[in-house]
Order: C-alpha cells, then structure tokens, then sequence
C-alpha cells in the first residue's frame, strides 16, 4: 500500500459493525478497506470464558444475502446453536474471523494512529509506516475509546485500577484480593470468573439488591404466541419491539429523551445461566450492594478503599465494569482540527450528532456502533443492531 491509494471508504475497526459495514459496501461495487485486527475487542479486552448474553440467533454479522450468519458457521464447525444456548466468547471470535474471510479477505491489519481531513480526502496514518486516503471514512470503533471510571478511581492508572474493557487473561490475578464495582453481567461474570481463578473476589455495587433476567422460555411457535409475545434482538415484549426494530423512528424522538432512553433501557443484569454459580461463591462478605466507593488510597502496591457506609477495603486491584460514556472528545484517532468539527449531543462533547445515515457533521464521516446509540437506540449497543447499520450506511458511500 502506497500514500497515493485512494480508497472509496475506509472503515475504521474491524469488529461485527465494522466488518458488517464492509460486506455491504463492497457488494456495491465501492472500493471499501477494513483496518484493524479482526474481532481484538471481543478477543483481547473480554475475560478468557465470557459467554454472549445475547441469543444465538441475535448474534450475526451482516452481509447482504445474510449467507454468513453464526448458524451457518457453527453448522459447518458442528457447534452448538440453539435458542437458550448461551455462545462461548472463543465461539463467536472465531466466528468473527470466518466471516471476514468471506467477506473482507484484503482487510488491513493494522491499526489507524490518526485521521486527518485534506481537501476532498481524508488522510490516514497507520501503525505499519504506510498511510492511505480515502473519500469517505466509516468509525467503527466499538467501546474501546468510552470506557468510564467511577470518580472516586479517576486518575488511579493500572494496574492497580483497571477497566473490564482491559481484562483478558485471569490466571494473573489468582491469590489477589480484587474488587469489581458494578452491577451488571459483566461485572457478576468477571466476578465468578476471577473467583474460579483462585482470587479473593468482593462484588461492590450500588444497587440494592442484584438483578437477573429470566431463564429464556421456548420461543413462540404460532402466530398468535407470536402476536402476543414479539421478540427481537433486545427481549420479548413491544417496548422492545419498538426500540429494536424502529431505530428510525427513534431518531425522531427528542434529543434528550433519546438519551434518557438509552442510558436506563436493558440496565444492569446478571444472566440466568451464571445466576446459580454467583450464589454459590459469594456471600454478604464478598458482595457489599448498596454501597459505592467513595475514596481510593494507594498503600503501596494495594488500595485502601472507603466505602459510602463507612465500611474500608484493602484491594490489590479494582476492576471498574462501570460501562462506558460516548463521547466524541474521545476520538482520539481523529486529529485535533477534525476532532473538533465532529458535533456533540452536547455541543463540543457527549455522543455524536449523526444524520439518518449514521453520517456525522463532517462530510464523509459516519460513525457507527456504541456510538450511534444515542441517535438510534439501544441496539446499537449490541450486535443485533450491526445489520441495520451495514443496510443503512452502505447505500450512502462513495463509489
């Protein structure tokens, strides 16, 4: 690859969103390259044994004649699929990467250090020496960039304080007093996890009391068992009908309210299936619900914590699953100059404006994914959502 390539688009991430997007575009005929390593959030920054909380069938990439679903690959590798049947995150990585091979064999893989606007062209630097232009440029970042800290940890650096975004490999963390804050799956799995890799766990969270989702019942089979339960990617029932299957009606709802919307939709849950295993390794001394951290203290290589119920903990590491916060300051690969011309929710900050072809209010910058929830709802914060976006934003690109 030259300085002087000129792409029709180049999509920034090489996730479900941003391979999703790339099935569609090249199948238009554009000249589309994916850059980044495929599926390395979901490889690298979940712990090793995670299982997908969504459903099997509410878990495929996208690409035109649906050809490449997780179905087909587990079909063809002879796994499991099955409503109910939670995937194994090694599962889905793996299923990832098969479909990038039919879909984007000539991805880039490396990863983008920056992008800048010349003239009509954006211009990328890239991790391997080389540099690309492009005419239009789709974000496809994941969560990677959002992650968000309790105050109470900000400015603490790792290892000592991590976010679940960054933890892979547990067997590190056998024998040492760990804490995890928060109160969804993430946060209950890790916990389980870390408990099976022999550490000293304590659940933090300031929820009263834990939630769970049901244990997933046998999907309806009639059209009257239909019409009476609907069901899509976000859950049975019509709110989430509505939220899931409409994102362009979302868009029209006030600003705000979108925002409202998306921050307390599908809150923080335990999965059932790991239920029975949290209960079984944790109890009133290792889960302090309630309560959030209020200090946090270095002593050396550990951490003294205080506790909004006066209670103390002395932790060697604190892992926030404290979810994320979009927001467009946080494009840290655009450069300053286009950084600043990407229009927030809140002006110069919060999650980005998008039109309704997930563009933003750059010409030829789309952003797609956890960041366009805001916009469009929350699946987009799943991969159920990646097929509305690849539909949406492939007709709107250069060719």
């Amino acid at each position: 690859m030259t300085g002087t390539e000129v792409l029709d688009t180049a999509v920034v991430g090489a996730g479900p969103y941003g391979l999703s997007v790339a099935a569609h575009a090249k199948a238009r005929g554009t000249r589309t390259r994916v850059f980044g390593t495929p599926m390395r959030a979901w490889a690298e920054h979940m712990p090793l044994g995670m299982k997908l909380k969504s459903e099997p069938w509410a878990s495929h990439l996208s690409d035109p004649r649906d050809q490449y679903t997780l179905k087909a690959y587990c079909d063809l590798e002879g796994l499991p699929y099955a409503h109910g049947v939670p995937t194994p995150i090694e599962t889905f990585v793996d299923y990832g990467r098969w479909f990038r091979e039919q879909t984007a064999p000539d991805l880039h893989e490396t990863d983008v250090l920056r992008v800048d606007r010349e003239g009509a062209l954006f211009a990328l630097t890239l991790a391997d020496g080389s540099s690309v232009r492009a005419r239009s440029v789709v974000l496809a970042t994941g969560f990677l960039p959002f992650p968000r800290f309790p105050e109470a940890l900000v400015g603490i650096e790792a290892p000592q304080v991590l976010h679940s975004s960054a933890v892979n490999d547990l067997s590190g963390f056998a024998d040492k007093r760990i804490i995890v804050v928060g109160a969804g799956q993430a946060a209950i799995e890790i916990a389980v996890l870390l408990d099976d890799a022999g550490a000293d766990v304590t659940l933090v969270a300031r929820t009263g009391a834990l939630a769970w989702n049901n244990l997933p019942s046998d999907r309806p089979a009639t059209l009257w068992e239909h019409l009476r339960r609907p069901e899509n990617g976000l859950g049975p029932g019509y709110y989430n009908i509505v939220l899931g299957s409409l994102p362009k009606l979302f868009r029209r709802l006030p600003r705000g309210y979108r925002m409202e919307v998306v921050r307390r939709t599908l809150g923080p849950e335990g999965s059932w299936w790991i239920h029975d295993r949290f209960d079984k390794s944790f109890d009133a001394e290792h889960l302090r619900t309630g309560t959030e951290i209020t200090s946090a203290k270095p002593e050396g290589d550990a951490l003294r914590l205080e506790l909004s119920d006066g209670r103390e903990l002395v932790a060697d590491h604190v892992i926030a699953a404290t979810g994320f916060d979009v927001d467009v300051r946080k494009f840290t690969m655009l450069g300053e100059e286009l950084r600043g011309q990407v229009r927030g929710m809140r002006g110069s900050y919060g999650p980005p404006v998008l039109g309704g072809g997930f563009n933003t209010s750059v010409p030829g910058l789309f952003a797609v994914g956890l960041a366009s929830a805001a916009t469009f709802g929350p699946s987009m914060r799943f991969v159920f959502g990646s097929a509305f976006a690849a539909r949406t934003v492939a007709p709107r690109l250069p060719r």
